[in-house]
């Protein structure tokens, strides 16, 4: 008896200090489990090394689902258009008429639009996964991110005209990275819901 109770102490020492190497080692392991799920499910899609880029830069908790998966790829890709929206609004520069330049300002304008609705749709209640009113909501994402990429293609289609070399590869290399984004994006959305 008086050994039993000796050894309580030890015991009591032992359980915490098995319960604070738990806690301790907890973070890492969900942040290695976040990091794989990202790593498996962007290799579904068109750019995977964009997907895998691009996610690592989004600064709220890692993402553990496919919802919040494809939740923050739509945020990362509205974050990039209206940069890219912003940088072709300066090489345009204020006062100058229409034109190629103009006409894909407007188009990323759009995109940036499309792709804010996409992210507040798929972030808001739409229900029980796989309901009509979830399937519904889900159809609203799928065609507002589907609209933000081609707004993106017909920026970049439209500067093939009338645009100098310079400023038409400066404005491609920044809408054509979003358009990888947004297409990711676009390929996470579409693994949300029933089967996933």
């Amino acid at each position: 008896m008086a050994r039993a109770i000796a050894a309580a102490p030890l015991l009591a020492a032992l359980l915490l200090a098995l319960a604070a190497a738990e806690a301790t080692a907890s973070p890492a392991n969900g942040a290695t489990a976040a990091s794989e799920f990202i790593r498996k499910s962007c290799r579904a899609t068109q750019y995977p090394s964009v997907c895998m880029q691009s996610l690592a830069s989004y600064s709220k908790p890692p993402p553990r689902s496919p919802r919040e998966l494809a939740h923050a790829a739509l945020s990362v890709s509205a974050d990039r258009a209206r940069s890219a929206s912003a940088y072709v609004g300066q090489v345009w520069g204020p006062g100058r008429g229409s034109g190629p330049v103009r006409d894909c300002l407007e188009n990323m304008a759009d995109s940036v639009a499309h792709l804010r609705d996409a992210a507040q749709e798929l972030g808001g209640d739409m229900g029980r996964a796989g309901s009509p009113g979830f399937m519904w909501h889900l159809s609203n994402v799928q065609t507002w991110c589907s609209a933000a990429l081609t707004d993106e293609n017909t920026c970049l289609d439209g500067l093939s005209r009338g645009v100098d070399a310079a400023t038409r590869s400066a404005i491609r290399a920044q809408v054509a990275e979003v358009a990888q984004v947004t297409s990711n994006a676009l390929s996470l959305v579409n693994r949300v819901g029933p089967g996933y």
